[in-house]
């Protein structure tokens, strides 16, 4: 067993790919117009399905990232060597400071911010 994707529902697939490309500089890997599509992250996807996919998938419903004021209870982490830059990036480009960058006492810099998707996102450095 490996973790295959971490995905996100939101309201236009095609604009949160365009931010993470934009804020985060992850490049598009691959896009349907179904309403699915990732950002190239590694060995395991970044995925972002519109809220129609995550409808018929879940006809139950679900929360909506970007339904209330308060993050989810989730993030993910993107790691970077330059954390205050990666922040200002992301601002720049629309999302929302949460908490700007720190150092923890294990000597990690971390910062925290929401997309407009609703997706948080800590930007860190490598741990160690």
């Amino acid at each position: 067993m490996k973790l295959g994707y971490t995905i996100l529902y939101v309201s236009d697939v095609e604009e949160s790919l365009a931010f993470f490309e934009k804020a985060f500089g992850l490049p598009r890997r691959f896009y349907h117009e179904s309403g699915y599509g990732e950002i190239e992250t590694g060995s395991t996807a970044l995925g972002f399905a519109s809220h129609q996919l995550g409808i018929s998938n879940l006809p139950e419903g679900y929360v909506k990232a970007d339904a209330s004021s308060m993050p989810l209870g989730m993030e993910i982490a993107l790691v970077t060597d330059d954390v205050q830059s990666a922040f200002e990036k992301a601002i720049a480009a629309g999302a929302k400071v949460l908490k700007p960058p720190m150092a923890k006492p294990w000597g990690q810099v971390v910062a925290y911010v929401r997309c407009p998707d609703g997706l948080l996102v800590e930007l860190c450095s490598p741990v160690g």
